[in-house]
């Protein structure tokens, strides 16, 4: 006669638990091609498992005191781990109250990504160098040229395929501005967008 089992056995399969998901808000002027690069960013796996990410859009496109405003009172939700703006300095003539926004930014955790003149810089950056100073206006009919496509829109998993080049790119431009001594908002053109990367995806590196 065998022993009689004095202990039952545990037959509950253990489970392993997935690190929870980093919340990042992201606060966009642009209503077409920030949101769609961002969307296609919140497809990849690398980034969907990692982190959760909501894209909130300026409804009057505002100036980018206005996103961080925003993006300050949303940072005092607690289940918000970050709050980034994205927005352009714009040429010829800047977005006012820049210096202020980043400021405000600054004093309460806000993070940017500011492109120099505007986001079709880091578009083209994607595909080619650029270190020639541009306005909004060539930047934009480069940056379709360069895609082909007819208005704002974009394609993004094309771009985020690319997003490693770009980040390179964009690298190698605060090196030259540092070198020439170019501040902001005269780093033109320069972007930023690849700090936003790096917080959203945790091995994210430049090539």
């Amino acid at each position: 006669m065998s022993p009689r089992r004095t202990k039952a056995k545990d037959l509950r399969r253990s489970v392993a638990r997935r690190p929870e998901r980093r919340t990042i808000v992201i606060f966009c002027e642009g209503e077409a091609s920030e949101p769609d690069y961002i969307n296609a960013l919140k497809r990849l796996p690398e980034v969907r498992d990692n982190t959760a990410i909501r894209i909130e859009v300026d409804p009057e496109q505002g100036a980018p005191i206005t996103l961080v405003e925003r993006a300050v009172a949303r940072g005092e939700d607690d289940e918000v781990d970050e709050c980034w703006c994205v927005f352009d300095v714009e040429w010829p003539q800047n977005h006012p109250r820049l210096d202020e926004a980043i400021r405000l930014a600054e004093r309460h955790g806000v993070k940017v990504a500011v492109s120099n003149p505007c986001f079709e810089l880091w578009l083209i950056l994607h595909f080619t160098e650029q270190t020639a100073f541009l306005n909004t206006s060539e930047a934009e009919r480069r940056s379709r040229r360069i895609d082909g496509r007819p208005g704002k829109r974009i394609d993004g998993p094309r771009y985020v395929q690319l997003r490693r080049e770009a980040a390179r790119r964009a690298r190698a431009l605060d090196k030259r501005h540092e070198g020439n001594r170019t501040t902001f908002p005269a780093n033109n053109p320069s972007s930023s967008f690849p700090d936003l990367l790096a917080a959203i995806e945790p091995d994210f590196s430049a090539d």
